[in-house]
């Protein structure tokens, strides 16, 4: 059965606010801008005053089999306190970067229509010698970046 378009559409703006409404549940000063113009979906007023500007990626269950947490075709350059929050709805798994850490992980396309663009594949593949079952996990090189709340980015560190 197909997913429903309205459906598709609307997960990334849903997602948005699950994790905004996460990270109101733990206590942070979250803004939401009203345009999308500059690639913020969040602006978080940190106890000291600074602030930090927030990207939402999201993937939902139904991407193609092995692209539960591929992000692809982002512009990206360099940003002072500007973070990622990358979300798998298949692996339920919730990343956070740095601007900083995402440039020196993420794959930056050298020509073809993306040319300039970054791209990060927080997920690999494989089969299960034995029952032949195909499985998706997170890539160990991308562990350290796993969250399950934001204090990291309520402190900047």
């Amino acid at each position: 059965m197909a997913i429903p378009f309205r459906h598709s559409a609307g997960f990334g703006k849903r997602i948005e606010y699950w994790i905004i409404g996460r990270m109101l549940k733990e206590g942070m000063d979250v803004y939401v801008p009203l345009v999308d113009d500059h690639a913020v979906d969040a602006i978080v007023r940190r106890k000291d005053g600074s602030i930090a500007l927030v990207q939402i990626k999201a993937r939902s269950s139904t991407v193609a089999s092995g692209d539960a947490a591929l992000f692809a075709a982002i512009p990206h350059e360099h940003r002072e306190d500007y973070w990622f929050v990358f979300y798998s709805e298949r692996l339920d798994t919730t990343w956070l970067m740095s601007s900083q850490e995402f440039i020196a992980e993420a794959v930056q396309n050298k020509t073809g229509k993306n040319v300039g663009l970054r791209s990060i594949w927080f997920n690999g593949k494989r089969t299960d010698k034995k029952t032949g079952v195909k499985s998706e996990y997170v890539k160990d090189r991308y562990l350290r970046y796993v969250v399950t709340d934001f204090s990291r980015l309520a402190t900047g560190k």
